[in-house]
């Protein structure tokens, strides 16, 4: 009979580290007495990011006395006392290789199922002054699990835990963590998981992503997975035409020297160009515009005021140049299924739509495609004409096109549709289908407003491209205002050079930082990062030209021409999608 040992509750504070200050409910301590088990927590317990712990599903996290027993000979400690896993029960028995997902236990007055193993987190690492923590704990395959509360009641140290009955499939813990965190992945496995009720919605999500994505490459259910890189770093292309689009885009058609077909990209897909420039070059990624499967590429550039290499790109481009290019990458593609699609763009946004479209009209598809466009006016109305010839030749096509100011010789129904910006009103004129798959792509206040409409008009499925860096993902961090990257604090480093493609900065790396991550975060790089021992994906980056070394190696290797950002180190230069 398992029993309970230590009833162990903590409320979220904040505690320095690495100059700076998490907020975190990590740190618990035993109490004395019966305390009541509630939906969401137990009395005097709470979660300091609710983002990644806490809620219905991970109301309580439970750890095991032989896994306590485990640590102190694998690690050499003497000061493992409950609680210090952050777990909030602490009990002798319910092993993760023989509990399964869907279990239900009878502790005090309390009735409680097992939903999911623990978070991959360095807040664990943080409390145990380990930063290995996060990732010995997926390796070791000893990572603890969460209870969802069935019945609300008093608990205490000293309770019998009673098996009530065993999950469907009989998926334990510690298979279902190995299955999305270790190699392997196994198919049959994902579906077993998706057949047990329990499981938690998102591990549910983790798996149907195990199971949509090819086998081997990468791990799809912690980090979106694109296809290889069709060519490593950058190779030399010949543009070989430039057309203006309007007065500030401008369309640069890039061939192979030899005039072999270059490597069709999947629509919606980037390239990303190395420009010579006096202070150094100047790395920029633009969106591919033009048929996906015509042996050569087209990319379109907004030039910006003060733009550097959209500036370099008007004045010094000619057909005949010589440009360095990396292969297509991004996951932002056009699906291959028949539903309806929405493509919802906004002045240069158009350009990864412009290329499913092209794609949709060269398979003359017969689904249902709405084309939404925002622009100002039809002197800045990119593509219109193009636009208008590839929706003819789709059988179920829609047009919508807003002009924030039309111009005085603009011709509503001939130029646009309706005037001012995109609106609730406009897209529920639409009359999308709920089953619509949404592809958006523009400014990042256009892209969050029109996501939060279409999800509140029913459509779910909604998959945004947005340019330059994203936003950061620093759990527990409060997000503090930052200004644009900058090379390091102090003395420049004498090694490889590490260029942030997104970020426009190259600066050289320096061995005083001990990762890829954290030399990023010292340029005040945009980052995103969970776990900083390699086991989460969620610092999974491109890695679009060098090579790097791991220390320590990742528990699982992220896909090709890809980089686990937190536990690398630059070997060559290297360029990489931040």
């Amino acid at each position: 009979m398992a029993t309970l040992l230590s009833v162990n509750v903590g409320l979220p504070k904040d505690v320095a580290w690495r100059g700076r200050t998490v907020h975190t409910g990590v740190w618990k301590q035993p109490v004395d007495g019966p305390v009541m088990l509630r939906r969401l927590n137990l009395d005097g317990d709470g979660q300091g990011d609710l983002g990644g712990h806490g809620g219905e599903q991970r109301a309580v996290l439970v750890y095991q006395l032989d896994s306590y027993r485990h640590w102190q000979q694998e690690l050499g400690r003497d000061d493992l006392t409950p609680g210090i896993f952050g777990e909030n029960l602490t009990v002798d028995g319910l092993p993760d290789d023989e509990v399964c997902i869907g279990d239900r236990y009878r502790i005090g007055g309390a009735v409680v199922e097992v939903t999911q193993p623990r978070v991959t987190c360095y807040r664990v690492g943080m409390r145990m002054n380990e930063p290995r923590m996060a990732a010995l704990l997926v390796a070791h395959r000893r990572p603890g699990f969460y209870l969802r509360v069935l019945t609300e009641g008093l608990v205490r140290a000293g309770d019998e835990i009673v098996k009530l009955s065993t999950g469907p499939e009989a998926m334990t813990v510690a298979e279902i963590d190995a299955l999305l965190y270790l190699p392997g992945h196994s198919r049959a496995g994902a579906e077993r998981a998706l057949r047990i009720p329990a499981l938690s919605p998102g591990w549910q999500a983790s798996m149907r992503e195990l199971l949509a994505q090819p086998d081997g490459q990468g791990n799809p259910g912690l980090a979106a997975v694109g296809v290889p890189p069709a060519w490593p770093g950058f190779r030399a292309l010949t543009v070989t035409a430039v057309d203006a689009e309007t007065r500030d885009v401008l369309s640069l058609h890039l061939a192979a020297a030899d005039g072999a077909p270059l490597p069709a990209p999947l629509p919606g897909q980037f390239l990303t160009l190395r420009l010579p420039a006096p202070g150094g070059p100047l790395i920029r990624s633009y969106s591919l515009s033009g048929p996906p499967g015509d042996g050569s590429y087209r990319i379109s550039v907004k030039v910006e005021p003060h733009g550097a290499a959209g500036a370099y790109l008007r004045a010094s481009v000619r057909p005949g140049t010589a440009v360095e290019v990396a292969a297509p990458r991004g996951t932002f593609t056009l699906d291959s299924g028949d539903g309806p699609v929405l493509l919802l763009s906004a002045g240069i946004g158009a350009t990864p739509v412009m290329a499913m479209l092209h794609a949709l009209a060269g398979e003359e598809a017969t689904r249902e495609v709405w084309w939404v466009h925002c622009a100002r006016d039809r002197a800045e109305h990119a593509f219109a004409a193009e636009s208008r010839a590839l929706l003819a030749r789709l059988p179920r096509a829609h047009a919508h096109v807003c002009y924030s100011r039309p111009g005085p010789d603009d011709v509503a129904g001939r130029d646009y549709t309706t005037p001012g910006r995109l609106t609730v009103e406009v897209l529920r004129g639409l009359r999308l289908p709920p089953q619509t798959t949404a592809y958006l792509c523009g400014p990042a206040v256009f892209t969050q407003q029109a996501t939060a409409e279409l999800r509140e008009l029913g459509v779910s499925a909604v998959r945004s491209e947005l340019f330059g860096a994203e936003a950061g993902i620093t759990p527990g961090i409060a997000a503090a205002p930052a200004g644009p990257p900058h090379p390091p604090e102090g003395e420049p480093g004498l090694g490889p050079a590490v260029a942030f493609a997104r970020s426009g900065l190259t600066v050289p790396w320096s061995p005083a930082y001990g990762s890829l991550l954290e030399f990023a975060e010292a340029c005040d790089v945009p980052v995103r990062w969970s776990c900083r021992t390699g086991v989460c994906h969620t610092c999974e980056s491109g890695l679009l030209s060098g090579q790097v070394a791991y220390d320590p190696e990742p528990v699982d290797a992220p896909a090709d021409g890809d980089v686990l950002i937190c536990s690398a180190q630059p070997r060559t230069d290297v360029t990489l999608d931040l």
